[in-house]
Order: C-alpha cells, then structure tokens, then sequence
C-alpha cells in the first residue's frame, strides 16, 4: 500500500530521463523503479486508435512530417525501432495490472476523451485522468467514480463551484503558481495537490515543503531522491521565479488588450482637471488616475496573485510574484499641452526579470511588444535592428541620440554628454516621453537613447522590447540589464552601442568629479 502521507512520484511520460518519452520502456522503467503514477500522452489515429503520443505533430520524436490525427495506425506502428514504438493506450494499460503504480492519462484535446475512457473501460485497469478542463467534464459524465485531476493554474486555489462539479483527487498546478495559502486553501476543500513538470532538486524541495502530494517530474530517480530525505531540509529551499507557460500566454493577451484600450481612451478623453505633484512642473491629469485605475482592475480580475507598482498610485513589488510596472500616461506635460507624444507603458516582472511588456502610442495608433525570450512586434510586425544594417561599429556622426531631462532639469552628466556628441556631429532629441525615447530604438530610430535614472515604471516596457528586437540594453557599469537596480541605462542598436556607451560612461565619471 501507498504511504498516504508521502508525497507521490509521478514520471512524465514515463522514465523520460532513461527511456523514449511514451513507449512501453519508459513505463515498464517507471513502474520497476516504484513510481506511484506513471503519467502518458494520448492521441487519436486517423482511423481511430487511441495511441500514446505528446505532440499532435509526429515530427519531432518520430520524424514523420503529420499528425497523428491525419495518419491510419498501421503507419505509425512502423515508426520507431525495436521496442521503441508509439504503442497503443491497450498495450500500455496491461503493464499495470497487478502493479502498485497507477496510469495517468494525459490530454490537450477534449475530442480524446470518449475515445481513452473507452479504452480504459475495455481494459479493466483503475486509472486517473489529466489534462484539457472539458476533457475532464467529459471524463466525469463518462465515469461518476473516475479519478479526475483538475488542471488548474492560477495563483488562487479554484472555485468551489468546480471543485463541486468535477470532484477531483487532485488540483493539478504547473508549480511555479503555487504557494503555501493555496495548497492549505485546497487541502481544506477536502482534495490533495499535485504539480508538474519539476525537474531540479531545489525546486523539488520546495514543492515538498508546502505540502503538495504529488510532483511529476522527467527526472524520477532525482525526485525520489529528494522526497526520501529528511523534510527539515526542505524548508531552505527557495521558491521558483518566474511565470507559468499559462500564466504568460494570458499575460500577454492582457496587456494587449489593455494597450489597445489606452489607445483609444487616451485619443479621446477629456483630460479633465489638471494637478501637480512633487513640484509645479510634475503634472498629473484625470486621465492619468483613470487609465491606471482601469487597468488595475482588469489585472485584479484577469491574473490573479498578480501585483501593480503604477505611476500614480504606488504600490511595492511582492518577492517571487508577478508584478506589473505601469505608466499610464508617460509624458503628462506633453498630453497637458497638447503635444502628441505620449504613451501608455506596461511591463511584468518577476523580481528583477521581465517577461511580458506593451507600448502605446496613441497618436500613432502603434503598440510595441515583446515577451522575453519570444522577440519584439510593432503592431504584430517582428522587430530585428540586425535586419537594418550592419552590426560593425558605426560612427555617430549624423546620428541621433535621445535622453530626457531628469524631470524639468539635465541629468549629472547630460550637458557634457550635449558636448561630447556634437564635438562627433551627432544630434541629442529631447522629446518629453521617455518611454518613447527608449522604445523608439527597438524600431530603429536614432542611434540610441540614454537615460540618466532608471525607474521600471516608466522604462522597463522599453528595454525589453529594445532587447527583444536585438538592441543592447546596458546598466551604468557596461552590463547587459533591462532592469537596473542603480543608476541609469543605455538602449542602443547594436552598432552605435560601444561608442555610445564610452561617450556615457565619460560624461558620468566627469558629473561625479
């Protein structure tokens, strides 16, 4: 019998780290080595045949340029060698019976779900079942008594409303959206917790140490290492840092969606009464408070767990949670006066890493964005500075270099950066937006920008989208950084960035004596 107070090791697609994802090697290795559930993908063939498969597409394991969907099993049983084969659900389910190891039925699509659960019918073998949300309402109409995970990822534990209708074993959460509150938040609703897919001992342990009761994992022996050792261990372990593949996905579209509403809104209000802040040149409008409390609103009800720092409101960065920085309004004593060059700026961290930022112009009806590690769009346009030019050092005569005054007054360095860049015939703009001035350079415009203090409300949007489109982003010391802790930043296309950078660098070491 299963220890019911240990947590369960669940091997992804079987023992992947020894064996080929899916194929009766990997399960029989996991089912030998004591996993407690062996989890497998399924699929349907063109002629009906539910088969063990993670992509819809056989290219990337089997080499075969379709879809499973699209092609009769008698092909796909020849691809592979030796036992090494796409093997049906049927076959995969025999290597359970009489074993301590459960099968979980993975699945993307709901259409697989009356095509498995008749496979399992036929089978005889207690299995539990993963994967697509209405796939699993459909396992549940099916089968009353069907062991149902419940996917479900997002920073707050589920509604009660779906817990009564699916009545699921497990919650089952990609890891990185979970913490303390929300595996006691579930427990307490009488189910246990599971997560996927942790590959690394730190992370391991710090599943552990919240008290989730099952970690899938593609490194079985690794996680089996890390459940038997002594739980006080556990405790230092620290919490992941970064989004889910889920939550990023739905980040973005939000802040797209935001970004296009700004457009519109900013174009056409009224921008009401005007104030000042920390002095009579820091303007604020109603404009402003409107737009910020709007989207604080969406985000409260969109993302949940997620955290605002905006312009106009404050707020403070929650460490290990996504925090968005925003400004909602950048360039208010250009929208007060009537000069169309504003924008509407917003970025996603966790901690000190980007993962998702949008710009706005709306006078321009442009938006820029740029997801870390995914490249920069300009109104779903890609963005690459290595595809306008050469990326050999070029001179800055003739070019543009634009900066922004540290709000009414030039920044220490700024007027002799002035003069060291028209002793080369270069040009400095100040245009009163600075997140204009910086996102500019992801469309190629001017040479480059400097900044003499970062502040992520209003430049971390921009220099990721800078460094997403291929631009170089650099912190006051020369290191490559989108969100410097100290000091200013550079965003320069990448053959104007070293002159630039020296000419900076001068000019601060001269402003501090």
């Amino acid at each position: 019998m299963i220890d019911t107070k240990r947590t369960r090791a669940t091997a992804h697609r079987g023992d992947s780290s020894k064996h080929l994802e899916n194929t009766l090697p990997a399960i029989a290795s996991a089912i030998d080595a004591g996993a407690d559930l062996v989890e497998v993908d399924v699929r349907v063939t063109k002629d009906g045949q539910v088969i063990l498969l993670h992509d819809a597409s056989l290219l990337r394991i089997w080499g075969l340029d379709a879809d499973a969907a699209a092609v009769d099993y008698e092909r796909i049983r020849q691809l592979g060698a030796g036992t090494e084969r796409i093997p049906l659900l049927s076959e995969a389910i025999e290597l359970f019976r009489g074993s301590r190891s459960t099968l979980l039925i993975d699945m993307d699509e709901a259409g697989l779900a009356e095509a498995a659960a008749a496979v399992v019918r036929d089978g005889g073998v207690n299995v539990a079942w993963c994967g697509n949300l209405e796939g699993m309402r459909t396992v549940r109409a099916i089968d009353p008594a069907a062991r149902i995970w419940l996917p479900w990822n997002k920073r707050i534990a589920p509604p009660k409303e779906l817990l009564t209708e699916l009545k699921p074993e497990y919650v089952n959460s990609e890891y990185v959206v979970l913490n303390k509150d929300i595996v006691e938040q579930i427990h307490a609703t009488g189910a246990k917790v599971a997560c996927w897919t942790v590959d690394d001992v730190e992370s391991m342990r710090w599943a552990l140490a919240l008290g989730v009761d099952s970690i899938t994992s593609n490194r079985l022996d690794l996680l089996q290492g890390a459940i038997a050792e002594d739980p006080d261990g556990w405790s230092s372990a620290q919490a992941p840092r970064r989004l889910a593949g889920d939550e990023v996905l739905e980040s973005r579209k939000v802040a797209l969606e935001l970004a296009a509403w700004a457009v519109g809104y900013m174009r056409d209000a009224d921008r009401g009464q005007v104030s000042t802040k920390a002095n009579p040149g820091d303007l604020v409008t109603e404009v402003d408070v409107a737009v910020e409390r709007h989207v604080r609103e969406v985000i409260a009800a969109r993302l949940p767990g997620h955290t605002v720092v905006g312009e106009e409101m404050g707020g403070t960065a929650v460490p290990g949670a996504p925090c968005w920085y925003l400004d909602p309004v950048d360039g208010t004593t250009n929208y007060v006066n009537h000069l169309p060059w504003t924008a509407f700026s917003l970025a996603l961290a966790v901690d000190r890493k980007p993962e998702v930022a949008v710009v706005a112009d709306p006078w321009r009806g442009e938006i820029f964005e740029a997801v870390a590690g995914w490249g920069a769009h300009l109104n779903g346009q890609p963005l690459s500075l290595a595809s306008q030019g050469t990326l050999a050092p070029a001179s800055l005569a003739g070019a543009v270099v634009a900066t922004e005054l540290a709000g009414h007054l030039p920044w220490p360095g700024m007027l002799d950066l002035l003069a060291q860049l028209g002793d080369r015939h270069s040009i400095m703009r100040i245009m009163g937006s600075a997140t204009m001035t910086v996102v500019g350079v992801a469309a190629g415009r001017g040479a480059g920008a400097i900044i003499g203090s970062f502040s992520p409300v209003d430049h971390l949007a921009a220099t990721l989208i800078v460094q997403e489109a291929g631009g170089v982003v650099l912190n006051a010391v020369g290191e490559t950084d989108t969100f410097p802790e100290h000091g200013g930043v550079l965003a320069a296309r990448p053959e104007y960035s070293s002159e630039l950078y020296g000419l900076w660098r001068k000019a601060h070491d001269s402003a501090r004596g």
